[in-house]
Order: structure tokens, then C-alpha cells, then sequence
């Protein structure tokens, strides 16, 4: 599935989940796209010779529901084909860095060639920091290595937050989840192509520094010279020797002596002798210290991020495409694995989880009901034989009760070993059976299980597990939408 799949895929997804009254999107519109989508993926599966597959069925479900939205609301046909902000910045950055490094055109005098010119120092001696850095950030965890922000990532990705004019609520809702999703979901491309544009524009200076050398060149006569109050002429020499070797030994350009540098110190008048040879040796150095080397990082950049685009990373397991994919019959039925702390599960309340795991992921929908772990339990001895990444399972969710007061160091430990240990993250079932039971009918007993369950919430919350109250009882009294009845830690 490539980028804009992708993105539109999010975009139904959000859409369709937002609009539980259907609203927007009735069931007809619902079910004849998804009969639309199933014909056109069968025929283009035919005309390649293969099997049609989740992801080109999902791709024109996409492509007609969202038609089908902006036929009717123009207001969102415009949003749909609003251009993020990433293109235009990476046409702009470039030229803006040209055009700043051939503003950079008084380098200490208009007619001479300093040798201990600031600009062009300060220039090669950022470059060289931030490889360094680059270099550093390659040995260092993903996580410590963000320099650009959340923030600015959202905003290159899909632009600002604001919403068109008047859309349905359900739709606008839609949006916003989509604007959320999408951000993340693309911050890894989002990144690359905007680190592609930072080196582009790096280099894109440094070209302009050397535009700049050479135009004023033409036609103003350069005296090159140096002066310093600290350093003398040795170590001057040394400094210039270390700095333009490389553009010596590669481009095998005109070489100095001590005794050379020592004649072009700025006593009086600079001598108007020499100029070109320096502005050779800073045009190479920047050439072969920045400009390639950014270029290549450049070209490194956009290789990724093209790949990337290609294949989006858009994980199909997940309940709502789950119960597409058994809606027209192209994986087997979903799976909703439920880990019990704490909990005994009887037959009645077995029989609850299977309501549960069909109202998520469909009618086919199967329980995958692990054993109880035990109040105090350290969770990677009980979950010892569980297989966390298991590919075949749609959801995992923790299954507590209601009536239990979470506490950090059990049930809270318990959440942060599942949460790192499953890629697709996982849902918690607060079951308020047990707790109803016993207080049914006394006096504020209603306040209670709200404060409960407040509770509850703002401590999953905490520990990245979204919370959903069921009672295993009576499965009716807590209808879950189809497909997103779940919400799920880690997934967008």
C-alpha cells in the first residue's frame, strides 16, 4: 500500500468510526461500497493474474466512500485535496540556503580574501558538528535522537488543525481523528523528507558561498591576507594546512608555504597578489566538506522516504480491518485474546467475552481467553509461554475488575510489561459485573461505581491503556461499536 492509499485509508477509518449514528455515511452507502470495492479489487487482481488482497480491497473502499463524502459536502471535497506543507518547504528551504550563502558576499572586506574569514570557518565548522552529531545519533536509541518536533512534524504532515466550514459534526470529528492519526502514523516520513530538505538547503548555502566567491571574483580584484591578535603566522599555517588538505590532495591544487602565510599578514596594505589561489582552496573545501557530503545524506533521505511511500507501514491487523477482511471473506476470523488479572471467569462471564469479542471484531470473531494471573504475580513468569507478537491475534486486552482499586506496583506493573511487549498494543476490559452484583440497590451506590470508574480511567491513561467498562453478565448493556469498540495502546 503506497503513501496516499495509506492516507486515505486513515481518513475512512476515522470517518467510519466517528460517525456511530450513521449520520454521514448510512449502512447502504457502507455495505455498497463495500460490494463496489470487493468487484473493482477482484478485477484488478484478475488482470494481474493474482489473488485480490486486504489492501487493495480496503484501497478502493477508500477511494469510493471518500468520493461518495465529497460529492455531497464540498467543504470536505476541498479539505481531501489540500496540499500539506511539506512540498512547498522543500522547494523553499533550498533556494532560501542559496540565496543566504550568496548574501554571504562581504566576507570581512568586498576586495579581499581573508584566510581566517568567520563566515566560511563558521560555515565548515557546523557541517563538521553536525555529522558528528549524526554520526552520535546513529549509536543512540530512536527515542533520543528526536530533533524535530511533534509539533512541527504534525504541522508538515497535514497542515494546520483548523477545519473547514460547515461540516456535519460526525465528519468534523472524523477529521480531527484523522488529522491525530495520520501525523503520527507519517512523522517517520515526514521526518525523513524533512531531513532531506535540511541537508538540500545546507548544501544549497554553501553553493551560494561559492556563487558568491567566484561572481565578485570576476570582477573585483581580491587581496588576499589574514591577521589576528592571538595567533602567528606557524599556527596559522598549521590551521590553513589541517583545513585545506583535503581539497589539496583530492582537486591537487597550488600548496602553501610558512613562508607564504607569513608575506600575507594584514600589516599595512594587503597585497593584491595570490587572491585566486585562496578562493580556490575555500570554493573546493566547502565543495568536498559540504556540499557532497550533504548531497549524499540528501540522496540517502529521499531513498527512504521513497521506500517508504511505496510500502506504508499500515498495520491491517488492527479490529476494524479485521472485520473487513472477514466481511468479504480475505483472512480468517479475528481474534480478541483476553488476559484475566486477578479474575476468575466463569462460564456465564465466558460466555460475556465471546458477546465482547463479536460486538469488536465480528460474528466470526474468535476468544482466545488465557489463564487467570494471580494477584502479585511478577507478569513475565505468568506470561512466560505467551506469545505477545502473535500475528494471528487482533486484539489483546487486559481483562480487571471493576470492583478492584488499581494500584501501581500490581496492576500498573502488570499494564507497562504488556504495553512493551505487544506491537499492536492492547485494550483493558474493566468488568463491572462483580462490582454490581454486590451493590445494587443501596444508597449512592450509582456515585460510586462512577467514581470507580473515573478512577479506573485516569489510571490506565497513565500507564498508555486505554480503558473500556463492559459487564460479562449483561454484554447489551455496554453495546461496543463494531471494528472500534476497542481502543487499543499504541495503535493511531
Amino acid at each position: 500500500m503506497n503513501e496516499r492509499t495509506a492516507r486515505d485509508v486513515v481518513m475512512m477509518r476515522a470517518i467510519e468510526t466517528a460517525d456511530t449514528k450513521r449520520e454521514i455515511l448510512s449502512e447502504d452507502d457502507r455495505l455498497y461500497a463495500s460490494r463496489s470495492a470487493r468487484e473493482l479489487a477482484n478485477w484488478q487482481a484478475s488482470e494481474g493474474k493474482s489473488a485480490a488482497t486486504l489492501d487493495l480491497f480496503i484501497g478502493q473502499r477508500a477511494d469510493l466512500i471518500l468520493k461518495r463524502l465529497a460529492e455531497r459536502t464540498p467543504a470536505f471535497a476541498s479539505f481531501r485535496h489540500r496540499r500539506p506543507l511539506m512540498p512547498f518547504l522543500a522547494l523553499l528551504l533550498p533556494i532560501l540556503g542559496f540565496l543566504a550563502g550568496a548574501g554571504l558576499d562581504r566576507i570581512g572586506n568586498p576586495h579581499r580574501v581573508d584566510l581566517l574569514s568567520a563566515p566560511l570557518l563558521l560555515i565548515l565548522a557546523w557541517n563538521l558538528l553536525v555529522y558528528l552529531a549524526l554520526i552520535v545519533w546513529a549509536l543512540m536509541p530512536a527515542k533520543l535522537t528526536g530533533w524535530a518536533s511533534p509539533r512541527l512534524l504534525r504541522r508538515l504532515a497535514v497542515g494546520k488543525d483548523a477545519l473547514p466550514r460547515k461540516l456535519p459534526a460526525p465528519l468534523a470529528a472524523g477529521i480531527t481523528q484523522y488529522l491525530g492519526d495520520w501525523s503520527q502514523l507519517a512523522a517517520k516520513l515526514t521526518k525523513l523528507r524533512l531531513g532531506r530538505t535540511v541537508h538540500l538547503a545546507a548544501a544549497a548555502f554553501a553553493l551560494g558561498a561559492i556563487a558568491s566567491l567566484y561572481a565578485r571574483a570576476l570582477l573585483n580584484q581580491y587581496a588576499a591576507g589574514w591577521e589576528s591578535t592571538f595567533l602567528d603566522a606557524a599556527q596559522v599555517h598549521a590551521l590553513l594546512s589541517f583545513l585545506f588538505a583535503p581539497a589539496m590532495a583530492v582537486f591537487q591544487l597550488q600548496g602553501f608555504s610558512l613562508a607564504d602565510v607569513q608575506a600575507l599578514r594584514f600589516v599595512q596594505e594587503p597585497s593584491p597578489a595570490g587572491g585566486a589561489r585562496w578562493v580556490h582552496l575555500y570554493a573546493a573545501t566547502l565543495l568536498l566538506l559540504v556540499v557532497l557530503p550533504r548531497l549524499v545524506l540528501a540522496i540517502v533521505s529521499s531513498l527512504r522516504a521513497s521506500r517508504l511511500a511505496r510500502n506504508f507501514p499500515l498495520d491491517l491487523g488492527q479490529p476494524y480491518f479485521r472485520l473487513l477482511a472477514d466481511r468479504i471473506g480475505v483472512s480468517g476470523p479475528a481474534v480478541l485474546r483476553v488476559i484475566p488479572y486477578s479474575f476468575t471467569v466463569d462460564e456465564a462471564r465466558h460466555k460475556g467475552l465471546a458477546s465482547v469479542a463479536a460486538m469488536v471484531l465480528g460474528e466470526q470473531a474468535q476468544l482466545m481467553l488465557r489463564p487467570s494471573s494471580q494477584y502479585g504475580d511478577e507478569p513475565q513468569d505468568t506470561l512466560r509461554d505467551a506469545r505477545l507478537d502473535d500475528p494471528d491475534v487482533a486484539v489483546t486486552a487486559v481483562l480487571f475488575n471493576l470492583a478492584a482499586t488499581p494500584e501501581r506496583e500490581n496492576h500498573g506493573a502488570f499494564l507497562d510489561y504488556l504495553v512493551r511487549g505487544t506491537p499492536r498494543g492492547i485494550a483493558v476490559l474493566l468488568d463491572e459485573s462483580g462490582l454490581s452484583e454486590r451493590g445494587a440497590g443501596q444508597p449512592g451506590f450509582d456515585a460510586r461505581v462512577v467514581e470507580r470508574t473515573a478512577l479506573w480511567h485516569e489510571f490506565c491513561r497513565y500507564h498508555h491503556s486505554p480503558a473500556t467498562v463492559v459487564n460479562l453478565l449483561h454484554p447489551e448493556r455496554h453495546p461496543l461499536e463494531l471494528g472500534s469498540g476497542l481502543s487499543v495502546s499504541g495503535a493511531p
